[in-house]
C-alpha cells in the first residue's frame, strides 16, 4: 500500500468532511441497516481514497461519490429496502408537488409503499434520486451514466406511472393483507 503524501491526505480529508453528512443520508436511505450503510460509506471512501486522482473537483465530487454508493449498493455491499418513515417523506414530498388531490392519512402511506413497490428499480431509483436526494435531473445524469436529456423524460414517466398508481383506489383492506395490486 502506498504511504499518503500531505497533499493527497489533505484533499482527502476535505474530501470526506464536505461530503460525509449526504453520502451517510444517501446510504442510510437505500440500506436495510444502519450497520450496511456504514460498509456501504466505507467501501465508497476506500475507494476515493484509492482512486483519489480520478475523483472529480467541486460538487461533481459528491455525485460521483453517490454514483459509487449506487453500484455498491447495486452490487449487494447493502440490500436497498424502503422504510416506512422514507416512505412517508416520499409521501409528504409527493402531495406536496401536487402529484395527487384527495387528503392522505395512514392508508395512503401504504399506497404510496405499495405503489413505489409496483414501479421498476429504475422508476424508483429516478424518483428517490430526485425527491429524496435532492438531486437535478442533471445531477442525477452524472450519478447513472445517462444523459441529463433521458434522465428528464425518464423521470417524467416515472412521477406519471406513480401518479397513476396513487390515483387508484386502494382498499384498506387489501393494504392490510399486502395483496399485490397489478402494474397498469
Amino acid at each position: 500500500m502506498r504511504r499518503p503524501d500531505g497533499h493527497a491526505r489533505a484533499a482527502f480529508e476535505e474530501l470526506f468532511r464536505e461530503t460525509r453528512d449526504d453520502l451517510l443520508a444517501y446510504a442510510l436511505r437505500r440500506s436495510p441497516t444502519v450497520e450496511d450503510a456504514a460498509d456501504v460509506v466505507a467501501e465508497t471512501y476506500l475507494i476515493a481514497w484509492r482512486r483519489l486522482e480520478r475523483v472529480p473537483a467541486g460538487d461533481e465530487a459528491r455525485l460521483w461519490l453517490f454514483g459509487v454508493a449506487r453500484n455498491l449498493l447495486r452490487k449487494g455491499v447493502g440490500r436497498r429496502h424502503f422504510r416506512d418513515r422514507l416512505v412517508e417523506r416520499l409521501a409528504r414530498e409527493l402531495r406536496a408537488g401536487g402529484l395527487h388531490h384527495a387528503p392522505v392519512g395512514d392508508e395512503r402511506g401504504e399506497a404510496v409503499r405499495v405503489a413505489l413497490g409496483r414501479l421498476s428499480a429504475r422508476d424508483r431509483e429516478l424518483l428517490t434520486l430526485n425527491a429524496w436526494e435532492g438531486l437535478t435531473p442533471q445531477q442525477i445524469a452524472a450519478v447513472t451514466g445517462m444523459s441529463a436529456n433521458v434522465v428528464r423524460v425518464r423521470l417524467h414517466r416515472a412521477r406519471t406511472r406513480l401518479k397513476r398508481q396513487l390515483d387508484r383506489p386502494w382498499p384498506a383492506a387489501r393494504l392490510a393483507e399486502g395483496v399485490a395490486l397489478e402494474r397498469d
